[in-house]
């Protein structure tokens, strides 16, 4: 027996207007639809029209538009992800990151993860210099990773990466820098415990020569990320996290490029002098030390 069309709403808007632009798209969607796609989709289109009704572009704008995001495409590649920079210096990254980790038992906190994270890092045991170029002030970093109750989590892998001391990723320098500077997987011992040793963040501009950098300058905004350390932490049975940690003496805490800033993710990295401790650790002395310890959320 074949098979009866479904049958559309007769008082549904089939022509359209500017009054019922949204509605005559909606109702475009068949009866087969993914209910979770068609949410998303009918969402953005309500608001996307919305905007272009108060916003009332041009057509030489819309077309600039076009190209715009044509251009940003173009500009992605394996290592340089400029729609995810878009989707940062818009504010978006950091709300959805925030929307989807709530935390409310005092878990570290997650920000963006930003357009230079690299799978597959070398590995290796904790204590480790990962500062292969040899530039910046030295810092050792050391922590435990425990939940929100305090119990010690055994196993859990730290994913880190950071910019040198020019302010560039290895793989903005390929040629430059060594490959896979200041970048590194370890692991949590049987206390919980992780340690490495690495360079002193410093400050940088995002990729400024592209779609993201003419929108920035047309709208006079800084395009300077905070002096960080990234950290990506997972464990069986807790969910991943995504976070940075700031130094608490850098110019551009307040006016992020990308919002990233979380108060509670400024770190204090404290100048240390001790010729003994330096030797214990492999450190030159002087030296800077940062202790930073990372709770997770269950699954």
């Amino acid at each position: 027996m074949a098979k009866v069309a479904a049958k559309k709403n007769p008082k549904a808007k089939v022509y359209f207007t500017v009054k019922d632009s949204v509605k005559v798209v909606q109702n475009r969607s068949g009866s087969k639809a993914n209910k979770r796609v068609k949410f998303l989709v009918d969402t953005l289109v309500k608001h996307m029209h919305a905007f272009v009704k108060e916003a009332r572009p041009t057509m030489d704008e819309w077309m600039y538009g076009i190209n715009y995001l044509t251009r940003t495409g173009r500009l992605s590649t394996d290592w340089r992800q400029e729609f995810i920079l878009l989707s940062d210096v818009l504010g978006i990254s950091m709300l959805v990151e925030t929307l989807n980790h709530d935390k409310i038992s005092g878990e570290t906190e997650s920000t963006v993860l930003g357009p230079f994270y690299i799978a597959n890092a070398p590995q290796y045991p904790n204590g480790v210099n990962i500062c292969l170029d040899g530039k910046g002030e030295p810092v050792y970093v050391h922590g435990k990773v425990t939940n929100s109750k305090g119990k010690i989590i055994k196993g859990a892998k730290l994913d880190v990466w950071q910019a040198n001391e020019d302010g560039f990723y290895d793989v903005q320098q390929k040629g430059i820098q060594p490959d896979m500077n200041l970048r590194g997987v370890f692991t949590s011992d049987e206390k919980g415990r992780y340690s490495f040793r690495s360079a002193y963040p410093r400050y940088y501009p995002i990729p400024y020569d592209g779609s993201v950098g003419d929108m920035l300058k047309a709208l006079d905004r800084n395009p300077n990320r905070p002096a960080h350390l990234h950290f990506m932490v997972s464990a069986l049975g807790y969910e991943k996290l995504v976070t940075h940690i700031f130094t608490p003496d850098c110019p551009w805490l307040k006016d992020d490029a990308v919002f990233g800033v979380k108060e509670s993710l400024i770190a204090d990295f404290k100048l240390i002098d001790d010729p003994r401790r330096a030797a214990d650790l492999g450190m030159p002395n002087p030296f800077r030390e940062v202790e930073w310890n990372v709770v997770l959320s269950k699954a």
